[in-house]
């Protein structure tokens, strides 16, 4: 698979960055790196913390991902299935799942 393309990058931080101000107010804000097909999301708390979160897969969709969570167990990422049952979705599903797991709501 390419790499994301650069308007898409710029397109899912603005996204990503959009949904946690409006659903997630523990971060203060989102850092997001990319590397080849991968977008790697961490959050930072509002004390300062960074938090890794999720890696998204690009598959030449700018609207649907697939997603792994970060596991600290291992300092992985591992693949995922969203809560709708699908192995792919929009980047807020999967920013909502993984701060609904680790941000406890």
């Amino acid at each position: 698979m390419p790499a994301i393309p650069d308007s898409t990058k710029t397109s899912l931080a603005q996204r990503l960055r959009q949904h946690a101000r409006d659903h997630w107010p523990e971060l203060s804000s989102l850092h997001i790196r990319y590397h080849g097909q991968f977008a790697y999301v961490e959050g930072e708390l509002t004390d300062g913390d960074r938090l890794p979160l999720l890696r998204l897969r690009y598959s030449g969709s700018a609207s649907i991902w697939g997603f792994g969570l970060y596991l600290a167990s291992s300092g992985k990422y591992d693949n995922q299935i969203l809560p709708t049952g699908l192995i792919a979705g929009s980047p807020q599903e999967a920013l909502d799942c993984a701060c609904g797991l680790y941000l406890g709501r």
